[in-house]
């Protein structure tokens, strides 16, 4: 029967930031609407985040019995078994995504509709089932999906996204990468780690998210010496009797599956957003003020995925609490100050970015000095034979302030917290220098990296312990 209700805020999207948004609009007014079109939970759960680490989770098993040997410990091949590796990944997801369900189904069901919603105007939604929801404010939270170019087109059934990924039985014989971002590489060194053929073909010299021109050169050599690794590639996919042919310079190689890992875009084209008062960008995502997640003036808010943004987990929690904060509120805006950006691929070694990128530096013409730290010879690296990589450090010569990192190297996802939260306190490089840290520790690694920039930016290395009782005569 179509449902034709009057709510204060209404929430389009079911996923981390939609789920989010509900629970802080919620706790404020008890009239909310959480409007979801497709499947309820979240992208992380489901498709990303957790699905993808259990299947590199099985690749790292693999790569340590490869290793093995050069500790002095013996071990033949491993041997891997598709279909088990695989069942793993199926029954582990089906777990994480489970507990995000049983959230949703503990909500009251006469705050949940399951139908897809399009604006008739700034405050109506049209749903698909014949009924409609006025609502005073709306949250838009209605994430994204993947980027398929032309390129694709004609693949059919041979084309793979990340989503169709974790829905195999077992692992294929060969696969090309499409795509070195953060989805391409983590996939396509794991595939190839789980003994499937995998060529990786990438655009532009991009390697994940990295911007420092050292730092991606040496990530580029680090992958490409495992496996093949084009970062700059102009590939052209067929289908083929028995798969796909991928040509790059006059040659031609066969693949089982191509899987596209081109990039996400947000879920906008069937919201009706031209029915809306909202101005948009080039792409169609509506202009809004990430601060507050407010889409001009309007009683409209922005949160996740669907803002084109970065597409992570803890980016769209932050912004779903920002939209269903002010939603409710309405219109008493408040703006939230944003965490510092956190990015980390779960590669080997890891890659991550803290703060500022180079190249938001280099754009902002800022003045920054560069600490550095080569993985090569760092103690506890060589001690565990993950002596890989290069990490840069940014600092402002006139504060003495810590601004931001890219590195590839071991233990990166620690090491990018500790950089984080360091510059979360706003803290002064010479202040990191003053924290104790452990020996042999990765984290070490951080430390001549921060003297390097400490020296850069003519501060010298750090002075002595601070003596807190100088004693008599002192």
């Amino acid at each position: 029967m179509a449902d034709n209700r009057q709510v204060d805020v209404a929430v389009v999207g079911a996923g981390t930031a939609g789920m989010r948004a509900f629970r802080e609009a919620r706790a404020i007014t008890g009239d909310v609407a959480l409007i979801e079109g497709d499947r309820w939970g979240t992208t992380c759960a489901r498709v990303g985040c957790m699905p993808s680490k259990l299947l590199i989770a099985a690749a790292d098993a693999a790569q340590s019995v490869r290793q093995a040997p050069g500790f002095g410990v013996g071990c033949g091949a491993p041997e891997i078994d598709g279909r088990a590796v695989m069942e793993r990944v199926r029954a582990e997801r089906d777990r994480f995504v489970g507990h995000v369900l049983e959230a949703v189904q503990g909500w009251p069901a006469a705050q949940k509709i399951a139908a897809h919603a399009r604006f008739r105007s700034d405050t109506v939604l049209e749903l698909d089932d014949g009924g409609t929801v006025e609502a005073d404010r709306v949250v838009i939270a209605t994430g994204a999906h993947t980027h398929l170019p032309q390129i694709f087109d004609g693949l059919g059934d041979r084309l793979m996204t990340s989503d169709d990924v974790f829905a195999w039985d077992d692992l294929p014989g060969s696969v090309a990468v499409f795509g070195a971002g953060g989805i391409g590489l983590e996939l396509g060194q794991a595939l190839h780690r789980l003994g499937v053929r995998v060529a990786l073909y990438g655009k532009g010299g991009h390697v994940g998210p990295l911007t420092d021109p050292d730092v991606r050169e040496r990530a580029a050599a680090i992958f490409g010496r495992e496996l093949t690794f084009h970062p700059d590639a102009d590939a052209t996919p067929q289908a083929a009797d028995a798969g796909v042919t991928v040509t790059l310079g006059g040659q031609s190689e066969a693949f089982d599956h191509l899987l596209a890992a081109t990039g996400r875009q947000p879920n906008l084209g069937d919201l009706g957003l031209e029915h809306t008062t909202l101005a948009r960008d080039g792409a169609g995502v509506p202009l809004h003020d990430p601060g507050t997640a407010r889409c001009g003036d309007s009683p409209i808010f922005l949160a996740g995925d669907a803002t084109s943004e970065e597409p992570l987990l803890h980016v769209a929690a932050h912004e779903g609490r920002v939209a269903g904060v002010n939603a409710a509120r309405f219109p008493d805006i408040r703006r939230f100050a944003r965490p510092p950006a956190l990015t980390i691929l779960f590669t080997d070694p890891q890659i991550a970015l803290v703060g500022e990128t180079r190249a938001a530096l280099d754009a902002a013409g800022a003045a920054y000095a560069v600490g550095a730290v080569d993985w090569a010879d760092q103690g506890r690296a060589r001690v565990i034979g993950a002596n890989r990589g290069l990490t840069h450090l940014y600092g402002d010569p006139r504060t003495g302030r810590f601004l931001g990192a890219e590195m590839v190297g071991p233990g990166a996802e620690h090491l990018a917290h500790l950089l984080a939260w360091a510059l979360a306190s706003g803290l002064t490089v010479a202040e990191m220098l003053d924290r104790p840290l452990y020996h042999p520790v990765l984290e070490e690694g951080l430390r001549t990296a921060l003297r390097d920039l400490n020296a850069a930016m003519g501060e010298g290395p750090p002075g002595p312990a601070r003596c807190l009782d100088a004693g008599p005569g002192g």
